[in-house]
């Protein structure tokens, strides 16, 4: 089968790989649509290390080709997503209501992490009936797709933020994770979004989802707005959805005491995550941070289908270019580059 890997810190290209086989428990999808993720550039260039004809990619749906002798829920033919987080259920960590973090630090974190990823003809996918969900008739693969990874996210940005109904939260980066966790805070009952980017188009589908009140940090600053809108008491939330220190930084300056930091932001290079002292009460404010990876597991993933079904938000504002998937190498170029507008690169495998 053919697959788009890296191959070393910076190299990329396509090769010709065995199809996967599963065990048991598993399951094999043919992928027809997928997206291509910035955390995919981050890993290409060496954020988690070298990596060696690995194929990438963790966002994708599809159509099962064959399952393992124990699996029951799914059959050859099924339409499904597939988490971007696929982890072992039987864990520790799992049964300690942590399962993305199965066997260790990012541990349920697998496609083009610690085996390969979604951008192949045929993919592996471990404990398939706790790892894949049906999708429903009436929603399209490239509307079901962005439950996989960014609606996840996102969601649970807004989730973990502990945001009081009614209440104030700052979402801090537009990008298709921020855009989401923007859409997230409306959903979690937010009186008022700030959000906070500089890219018009980024800007206008944030409002479409929900922001009240759009800072563009080159013209002014992201924390004397939000003071001068809340009379110098700061917000109930925070979110930080980029991975950068400045903006972790300004997510603590932000937050009134008692409120809540929620990261999930790929914090991508750097050896140190600086929290301003003062803003944070030289460490007594009550500021509760917290930090996700992206939820993975059936539940999760029908109920995030179950919003697509029921018209709640509609994440195709942020496909903004499509390829096919011998073009995959054009799409992360043009995700990495954050050229021509792009938000979220499509792949079409069929």
């Amino acid at each position: 089968m053919k697959a788009f890997v890296m191959n070393g810190v910076g190299k990329t290209g396509f090769a010709e790989k065995d199809r996967p086989e599963p065990g048991p428990l598993d399951a094999v999808i043919r992928p027809t649509v997928g997206l291509v993720c910035t955390s995919d550039v981050h890993t290409v260039h060496g954020a988690i290390g070298e990596r060696e004809n690995l194929t990438l990619g963790h966002e994708v749906v599809g159509v099962v080709d064959e399952v393992g002798s124990e699996v029951a829920d799914f059959d050859a033919g099924d339409r499904v997503v597939v988490g971007a987080i696929t982890p072992d259920w039987g864990s520790a960590a799992a049964q300690d209501g942590h399962p993305s973090q199965s066997h260790g630090p990012l541990g349920g974190w697998k496609f083009a992490n610690e085996k390969d990823g979604v951008f192949a003809e045929y993919v592996h996918v471990n404990q398939a009936d706790w790892n894949l969900a049906h999708i429903p008739e009436p929603i399209a693969d490239e509307v079901a797709v962005y439950t996989t990874d960014m609606m996840s996210t996102g969601f649970v940005a807004a989730e973990n933020a502990d945001i009081p109904v009614g209440g104030d939260v700052a979402v801090f980066a537009q990008g298709p994770v921020g855009l989401m966790a923007t859409a997230g805070a409306r959903l979690q009952g937010a009186g008022r979004v700030f959000a906070v980017e500089t890219t018009p188009k980024r800007q206008d589908i944030a409002r479409q989802y929900g922001a009240d009140v759009v800072i563009d940090f080159e013209d002014e600053s992201p924390i004397q707005v939000i003071m001068d809108h809340t009379a110098g008491v700061g917000v109930d939330a925070a979110i930080e959805a980029l991975g950068t220190p400045d903006t972790f930084a300004q997510c603590v300056e932000a937050v009134k005491p008692g409120g809540t930091v929620s990261n999930v932001g790929y914090h991508g290079s750097g050896d140190e995550v600086p929290i301003p002292r003062e803003e944070w009460g030289v460490g007594m404010a009550e500021k509760e941070i917290t930090t996700a990876l992206c939820p993975g597991g059936r539940l999760r993933l029908r109920r995030l289908l179950r919003l697509l079904e029921h018209g709640r938000v509609d994440p195709t504002h942020l496909t903004t270019h499509e390829f096919a998937f011998d073009e995959v190498d054009r799409a992360f170029e043009l995700m990495e580059s954050k050229s021509d507008g792009v938000i979220k690169p499509l792949v079409n495998f069929d």
